[in-house]
């Protein structure tokens, strides 16, 4: 969580793409190298071609948005794993850089006698790129209306982020439990959020740290990644010495929804919520909802063989500089698990697989973590012989 990850924003990718194509359009008409073409007849097939590309990208584009409320209504409204696809807008922003040059070039060259095939070369070679480009982009839509892709894409970010953020229980171990968690100094005051409301998406912490590191002062984070922050929410308690507020608001990156980034809940949120929508009496679908339970125990295996109490953040010379708000392994069994048990109680085939998912869990978990695994297996018994 040292460093957000930053993106090509839509807009912008489309804006490179487009000022690309207006110089490649005005450069190529200029090169006289090679077999060449009249120029004048040239205007004609270039602005045919460009307009060609617009067009099927935004009649593909209308069709793909239905697959995104197809694939909203059916599995959850909160996966987006489709929509925020980088191949989604960069194959856009290509289709503009392509019409762009076509009709640049055909504009450039219709003041040239002779100009070299390279143009309408290069505009063939851009229309097949295209081409490729939406087919790339269909095959990921078809795939996104299937469960097993949809589970298997969740799963796979899901762990991408808990490998990021959490350590090996084996290295872990190294380090002794009251190294990792330092005394705070005394509480000097809070830090209030005064910006328009949101989901914390990312944290950009490398600022945070060296600002704490010249002033001495801990940053006890209130509020974690995937939270909604409210304007006037306490967003962190400064400890020891002091710090500007700015400095702690800029490391808070703000969305409108959560995303996978830092957040390692998220994953096990959608998969609970596919679950769950499978087991509402409007779908009642059980074998579905075994299939997320599949996905959610690779997940919570993958969490047990960590160690999830990573929330101090260190300088270099190993001084304490901030605390973060981190899941904690109760959260994801609740999440993932104590969320499905009472939509589950009409379906043995669930209970029983939530049973064996916990099972195993009890199996690999440290001592510390049984507890509560052990409340929710008691539980999904219980519901069990109930049924019977």
């Amino acid at each position: 969580m040292l460093r957000a990850r930053r993106r090509l924003r839509a807009g912008l990718a489309q804006l490179i793409c487009a000022a690309a194509g207006a110089a490649a359009g005005l450069l190529l008409p200029r090169v006289d190298a090679g077999p060449t073409v009249d120029g004048s007849r040239l205007v004609e097939p270039m602005f045919t071609l460009g307009v060609g590309v617009i067009g099927v990208v935004s009649i593909v584009f209308s069709l793909l948005f239905g697959v995104v409320q197809w694939s909203a209504s059916s599995f959850t409204p909160r996966l987006g794993l489709f929509r925020a696809d980088p191949l989604v807008w960069r194959t856009f922003a290509f289709a503009i850089g392509v019409f762009v040059y076509c009709a640049v070039a055909a504009l450039a060259s219709a003041d040239h006698l002779r100009v070299s095939v390279v143009v309408p070369g290069a505009a063939i070679v851009g229309v097949l790129a295209a081409v490729v480009l939406l087919r790339r982009l269909q095959t990921k839509a078809f795939l996104s209306l299937q469960l097993a892709h949809v589970l298997e894409a969740i799963v796979a970010r899901g762990r991408e982020v808990v490998a990021d953020l959490y350590p090996p229980l084996d290295s872990a171990l190294e380090q002794p439990r009251d190294a990792q968690h330092a005394q705070l100094p005394p509480r000097r005051r809070s830090v209030a959020w005064t910006g328009r409301s949101g989901v914390v998406q990312q944290l950009e912490l490398r600022r945070l740290v060296s600002a704490a590191t010249d002033s001495d002062v801990v940053v006890v984070f209130r509020i974690g990644v995937g939270d909604t922050l409210h304007e006037g929410a306490t967003l962190a308690d400064l400890h020891g010495g002091d710090l500007q507020d700015d400095v702690v608001r800029r490391a808070v990156v703000r969305g409108s929804e959560r995303s996978f980034d830092q957040d390692p809940l998220l994953a096990f949120r959608l998969l609970a919520d596919i679950g769950l929508r499978a087991l509402s009496p409007a779908i009642n679908d059980p074998a579905t909802a075994v299939d997320t339970i599949d996905a959610v125990e690779g997940l919570l295996l993958a969490v047990a063989r960590r160690d999830v109490e990573v929330g101090d953040v260190r300088d270099e010379a190993g001084a304490l500089r901030a605390r973060l708000v981190l899941p904690s392994w109760e959260d994801y069994l609740e999440t993932s698990v104590s969320d499905l048990v009472p939509a589950a109680s009409p379906f043995t085939m669930v209970l029983s697989r939530l049973l064996r998912l916990l099972d195993e869990l009890l199996r690999v978990v440290a001592p510390d973590q049984r507890p509560a695994l052990e409340r929710l297996a008691a539980d999904v018994r219980a519901r069990l012989a109930a049924g019977r």
